[in-house]
């Protein structure tokens, strides 16, 4: 038997291994369909013992020239089209497993055969006349056994075949052909993160957690895709490039087109302007699933590149928007518990509770509480000053900027957020957090507050929901009180465009808006945002264009 499972024989081989003695005629099989069964197969060791035998130093490039000149000696096509033979009955592997699941121990479905794609992972010898293969494909592994006397030297034909320990298999009829080699030493796991994220294609590999966690997110994506359609929402895509990205209290990033060398464009911080413009439109129902762009840092959770859902309906309000999400997101917590026991078993358990109604605290109310100190009225000309002076009065860190917006964040993320671990509202946010939706004075408190709602989970914002301020004039009003707060991080300017479609009368409106990455963190069980992207944060990415680690140093954990 091989000792390392991952680093297969090549094909030659294997031939060699099996091939029948010469005095004796083994006719070949006959069946209904003739199928091979093509794979991408690991031609390590042959290569590595001649390497060996010519005392072959280190030296990437003169390792890998020595793999090419073992597999063209095997003579073998190394790299050959795909063959397609109509006569062929060619499955999946989950499909075939799915299919044959019928087939009791020891026993062969009859004649049919049929060719299976995937990735070689490892060959098992055992004795002069008996090979197993394991084919991958899909996150699903069947095995091939290959046995003296029943094989052929032209291609690879199998039976469905399930042996006598229950295990479903492929009776091997035929060897199979090398169709893609790979020319380094496959390792069975990686540990070094810089290793991992700039290999990210072996990565994918040698790590289930890494693969089952993408195949998580499109689960989630296309979940909440069909929860919306279903509802009679429209999916609808809207600009990424803009004279101004608009949205979101965030910085853009600044880019120029050829086209218009002298006008400054920039990417989007959020799609809300656009799709409130199609509800205004007519379309009264739709979202989008996209790509958003904000120029600010990099930290566990942020990435200036970002997925987000939104969607926007006319005719609802705050309370049908919070309904709405709760129904929602009981339905994602309890499929994603069912995904994970009985096909992602690589990732944790969800403990996320899906019971509805969800826990709400009010905003102001709350703060207050916890603080025992009463807020200003936030709406007067000293409302910086005073909160500020609150922060020295409860010996808190001030931010780096003193607007009203940061202090109050700084406040929420002091005594709301942590007490939101388990699906939690927090409602009725002070008016200046709130630009885009409308506001109303609140009875309890006696502040103008805004009609919207954040959901958070485990301390983290996963869902933004209000009702959208559709009055030309208060929002004219709200873009400049928000120019008052500008700093750094808010670059937000009147956007005269959408005030003038204001004009034309929005329907009362409301949106939603869900952070894709961070959902998808949540519901893994993960606290990076670089695992839930298929090749991790900004940082990584821009690495990758130096290259990625040098094969050579990425050696296979000893078994």
């Amino acid at each position: 038997m091989v000792k390392k499972a991952q680093h297969l024989i090549l094909m030659s081989a294997l031939q060699r291994c099996l091939r029948p003695p010469a005095t004796r005629c083994h006719p070949r099989t006959t069946a209904s369909a003739a199928v091979y069964l093509r794979f991408y197969s690991v031609a390590r060791a042959l290569a590595k013992e001649e390497a060996h035998a010519n005392n072959k130093t280190s030296n990437t490039n003169a390792s890998l020239q020595s793999r090419k000149e073992a597999l063209l000696r095997s003579g073998q096509e190394l790299y050959p089209r795909f063959p397609k033979d109509k006569s062929v009955k060619t499955m999946s592997i989950p499909n075939f497993m799915g299919r044959f699941e019928i087939l009791s121990k020891d026993e062969t479905f009859g004649d049919f055969e049929v060719s299976l794609n995937g990735r070689v992972k490892s060959i098992r010898i055992s004795g002069s006349g008996l090979a197993f293969l394991d084919l991958t494909q899909d996150r699903h592994i069947v095995q091939g056994v290959c046995v003296q006397g029943r094989i052929g030297h032209s291609g690879i034909r199998g039976k469905p075949y399930r042996n006598a320990r229950g295990q479903l298999s492929l009776l091997v009829t035929e060897l199979p052909h090398l169709q893609s080699p790979c020319l380094h030493e496959f390792p069975t796991a990686l540990e070094d993160q810089e290793t991992r994220v700039r290999n990210r294609h072996l990565d994918l590999q040698v790590n289930p957690r890494a693969v089952q966690t993408l195949v998580l997110r499109s689960k989630i994506i296309g979940q909440i895709r069909n929860f919306l359609s279903l509802r009679g929402y429209l999916e609808v895509q809207t600009p990424i490039l803009a004279n101004l990205a608009g949205g979101a209290i965030a910085r853009a990033f600044e880019t120029n087109a050829v086209e218009f060398p002298n006008r400054h464009i920039e990417l989007r911080t959020a799609p809300e302007l656009w799709l409130k413009r199609l509800v205004l439109g007519g379309l009264e129902r739709i979202f989008e699933i996209g790509p958003c762009f904000r120029n600010e840092g990099l930290d566990k959770t942020h990435n200036p590149e970002f997925t987000t859902c939104e969607f926007y309906a006319a005719y609802i309000g705050l309370e049908t928007l919070i309904e709405t999400s709760e129904r929602l997101f009981s339905e994602l917590i309890e499929q994603n518990e069912r995904r994970i026991e009985e096909d992602l078993r690589s990732l944790p358990p969800c403990k996320i509770d899906p019971s509805t109604p969800f826990r709400r605290l009010d905003f102001v109310s709350e703060i207050e509480s916890a603080m025992e100190l009463k807020l200003p009225d936030l709406q007067s000309s000293n409302a910086e000053a005073e909160v500020a002076r609150m922060f020295h009065t409860r010996n808190i860190p001030l931010p780096s900027s003193l607007r009203l917006p940061r202090l109050l964040d700084r406040l929420a993320a002091q005594y709301l957020e942590p007490q939101c671990q388990s699906p939690t509202w927090i409602t009725h946010h002070p008016e200046c957090l709130s630009p885009l939706s409308k506001s109303f004075v609140s009875p309890t408190t006696n502040q103008r507050v805004a009609a919207r709602a954040e959901l958070f989970i485990a301390g983290k914002e996963v869902v933004n929901t209000y009702e959208e301020e559709n009055s030309p004039f208060e929002q004219r009003r709200k873009f400049k009180e928000q120019i008052k707060y500008r700093d750094d991080g808010n670059k937000m300017d009147i956007d005269e465009s959408y005030l003038e479609a204001l004009e034309w009368g929005l329907p009362p409106t409301g949106g939603w808006g869900c952070g894709i990455d961070r959902l998808v963190m949540l519901l893994s069980g993960t606290d990076r945002i670089n695992d839930v992207l298929p090749f991790g944060n900004l940082r990584n990415v821009v690495s990758l264009g130096k290259g990625g680690r040098d094969p050579a140093n990425i050696v296979p954990k000893a078994r």
